[in-house]
């Protein structure tokens, strides 16, 4: 019964739903090893971006990206050329 009721449209909207979670939750992972990760952030400034994830999830992702986006491209920017210098080290 369930199954004859559940079409066409229900799936793709039921896909849809899962795949923006799935972005969220890859964008949550991404924030918290970014977080933990930095070195100019304090550890009281990392406990309140932790409890900020905790309390308010998607609200506090948001704010993360907006406040520290472009210090994740920054540390995304140099762990690049820390890997090519150990590549080009090792070649």
């Amino acid at each position: 019964m369930l199954l004859a009721d559940f079409g066409t449209g229900q799936v793709l909207w039921s896909l849809f739903y899962f795949f923006f979670f799935l972005i969220w939750i890859y964008l949550l992972f991404l924030v918290i090893a970014d977080l933990f990760a930095s070195h100019d952030l304090s550890g009281w400034a990392k406990a309140i971006w932790v409890a900020a994830l905790i309390i308010l999830p998607y609200i506090a992702v948001l704010a993360y990206l907006i406040v520290r986006g472009h210090k994740m491209q920054q540390h995304v920017a140099a762990a690049a050329a820390a890997q090519e210098i150990a590549t080009r080290a090792y070649i």
